[in-house]
């Protein structure tokens, strides 16, 4: 309290360290999420109380540029404690300070044979099957994962992957405005999860029916050649590239520095391709820093 009665005021926003919360479904990563951010650079606490975390950015504010980034790990080990953390990021937000969440997601199956290979059980599932914890987080941490700024898909990434998806993010280096992830995919093997907008491309002809495109990709310029001379093509390249337009600029307004856009066909091999190489392109010419990642081309 301070002399006059009243609360202790918080340091000086402009020195308060920036802040990074790293949650998501048990087994998806964070732990090698957590030894990236420390090998970065960055100070991280794991399994800190929620309730917490406003404290901890306040005394990195006092630090006096020691403690200038903070990575901290939230999860379902809190149990009591979790329910405190979308109120401590409504105050954090409140107060100006830098924070971003990133979100570790995987798949059911790919949850459930790293709970088998490391024979450990699933830290909600109690006296039930490992699926039944998996299905109680999902539940708990859905707001959780409608609020966050990076979700990643670790269901068919290993640590080395995870690792350089995560440097890419969060190395020292100048801070694009927006970064964007195009990634071709195929349905048939489905949507990405981590996908903030998805596009089908299914309304094309397929170049599967081709013979002498059947085992090319969308990467080969006779593909692409045969995607865009099909009517609607150009069109919607055209209208989808406006409209995304429209989106990173409202990103950009709320804040929200990543983008994740999914483009499907079949198999993703094709169609998917071939729409995926020109929307990246036309995001790099509006100034987005964009990756390109081809999910399923080749998986046939």
């Amino acid at each position: 309290m301070s002399d006059d009665g009243g609360t202790r005021p918080m340091a000086g926003e402009e020195n308060a360290p920036e802040l990074v919360i790293i949650s998501g479904m048990s087994g998806a990563g964070r732990s090698t999420a957590a030894k990236c951010l420390e090998d970065l650079g960055w100070f991280v606490v794991d399994n800190l109380p929620p309730a917490l975390i406003p404290t901890m950015v306040d005394l990195g504010a006092r630090s006096q540029g020691n403690v200038a980034r903070i990575g901290v790990v939230v999860d379902v080990r809190g149990r009591q404690f979790f329910d405190d953390l979308l109120t401590s990021l409504d105050e954090l937000e409140k107060r100006g300070v830098r924070l971003r969440v990133v979100f570790l997601d995987s798949s059911d199956d790919a949850l459930v044979r790293r709970f088998e290979n490391v024979r450990r059980p699933h830290p909600l599932q109690a006296d039930g099957r490992i699926v039944d914890g998996i299905a109680q987080e999902r539940d708990l941490l859905r707001e959780l994962r409608g609020e966050a700024d990076l979700v990643i898909d670790t269901s068919n990434l290993n640590v080395h992957q995870l690792r350089a998806k995560l440097d890419a993010q969060f190395a020292d280096h100048d801070e694009p405005e927006l970064r964007a992830t195009v990634m071709s995919f195929g349905f048939k093997y489905g949507l990405p999860v981590d996908a903030d907008l998805v596009v089908d491309c299914r309304f094309l002809p397929n170049p599967h029916w081709v013979p002498e495109l059947r085992a090319r990709t969308g990467t080969d310029a006779d593909v692409a050649d045969y995607v865009f001379q099909q009517p609607g093509a150009n069109e919607f390249l055209d209208g989808y590239a406006e409209l995304l337009r429209i989106v990173a600029e409202g990103y950009r307004r709320e804040g929200k520095r990543y983008m994740t856009l999914a483009v499907g066909c079949t198999g993703g091999k094709h169609r998917s391709v071939a729409m995926s190489e020109r929307l990246t392109k036309r995001l790099i010419a509006d100034g987005v820093e964009t990756v390109l990642v081809h999910r399923d081309m080749g998986r046939e």
